[in-house]
């Protein structure tokens, strides 16, 4: 079997982070989102990927490498714009051939994940496997309406649900499935949609399997969404301290301190991460936190956050939580009067005040 990893999109529901940084380069517990799918992969048997890359393509190569470091291979496959997940697939198939494959959605998170489902493809007779997953809002979503066992229609995004199982980012595929594409028209939004892909393979009759998912997946397209996965993997950390903690400082619970950290006069209490060469000085940084590299924290409280690498938090009179703090972000007490708020915020920013 082979992987296909889907990391073309422009990432507009993550705006302003995704104006200049790919969407699945956004760390989870200080690991970009998609090496979490590569690793998933490679835990299943899967070491030869094909990854599909757009605008950002150079930043997602310098990222994963040609993925030796997965023990992997890795192939990119240039889409020059977003067409829709289906035309990614196609645009694929010189690299699949008649392989089977297991597609991944480069922003898609599975905390348990896909061992035993890549398994029960590889056993069993049918021609697609798609993970479908309970949700709140699955108008929101592809939906599939199941009976007996068996997948009997998918829509993308209907207006009056059929179910409430929406189709994850994260699916299984034979060879036939290129047939099925070339039968499809783009949607109305102008997309190659894989919904309307899956449904032309079941009304041509090949087997689409319906496998519930019972444990956690999120699709990362939104601020809260990746602050939900952080926390989910931040909750299974092993404690391991590679960084230097003064005798003024309290590490408390599950905390990584990686290497090339400094941690001065702070209380950090896990779970929690913080980055290489990142300095935290007289700070406090409560659970379900991860700072990236090279960042600086002083004087400053926060939780519940995700800074990300080159930032600086300074003499921030109040606590931060529920944050998602972007790249060589500076954010720093005023120390001139007038006291005032003085603010540098890019398109689609999102701040509240005390």
């Amino acid at each position: 079997m082979k992987g296909l990893i889907l990391s073309g999109g422009k990432g507009t529901r993550l705006r302003p982070f995704t104006y200049t940084g790919a969407k699945q380069l956004v760390p989870l517990a200080n690991k970009p989102i998609l090496f979490y799918a590569i690793e998933n992969l490679v835990a299943a048997g899967i070491s030869d990927i094909g990854i599909v890359v757009g605008d950002t393509a150079d930043q997602i190569q310098a990222a994963a490498g040609d993925g030796s470091r997965f023990d992997a291979q890795i192939t990119y496959i240039q889409q020059d714009a977003p067409r829709g997940i289906a035309h990614g697939v196609k645009l694929a198939e010189p690299f699949l051939g008649r392989d089977r494959f297991v597609l991944f959605l480069g922003d898609n998170f599975i905390r348990e994940g896909i061992v035993s489902l890549v398994e029960e493809f590889r056993q069993g007779p049918m021609n697609s496997l798609i993970l479908l997953t309970p949700v709140k809002n699955p108008q929101d979503f592809g939906v599939a309406e199941v009976k007996d066992g068996k997948v009997l229609r998918v829509v993308e995004k209907p207006a009056n649900p059929a179910s409430n199982l929406a189709v994850t980012g994260i699916y299984m595929f034979d060879h036939y499935v290129f047939d099925a594409i070339s039968r499809i028209k783009p949607s109305g939004r102008g997309e190659m949609e894989i919904t309307d892909t899956i449904q032309q393979m079941v009304d041509i009759g090949l087997h689409v399997h319906p496998h519930i998912l019972q444990g956690c997946w999120i699709d990362t397209g939104k601020m809260e969404d990746i602050l939900e996965a952080n926390r989910l993997v931040l909750e299974f950390l092993e404690s391991r301290v590679e960084g230097k903690v003064d005798g003024e400082s309290q590490i408390n619970g599950r905390v990584v301190i990686q290497a090339g950290a400094e941690i001065r006069r702070s209380v950090v209490r896990g779970p929690a991460i913080i980055g290489e060469n990142t300095r935290l000085i007289n700070s406090y940084v409560g659970p379900f936190t991860s700072i990236y590299h090279d960042c600086l924290v002083e004087n400053c409280e926060i939780e519940q956050s995700i800074v990300l690498e080159n930032s600086h938090l300074e003499h921030v009179a109040h606590r931060i939580v529920d944050s998602l703090i972007g790249r060589n972000v500076q954010v720093n007490r005023s120390r001139t009067k007038p006291i005032a708020y003085k603010l540098v915020l890019g398109d689609h920013s999102r701040m509240e005040v005390v």
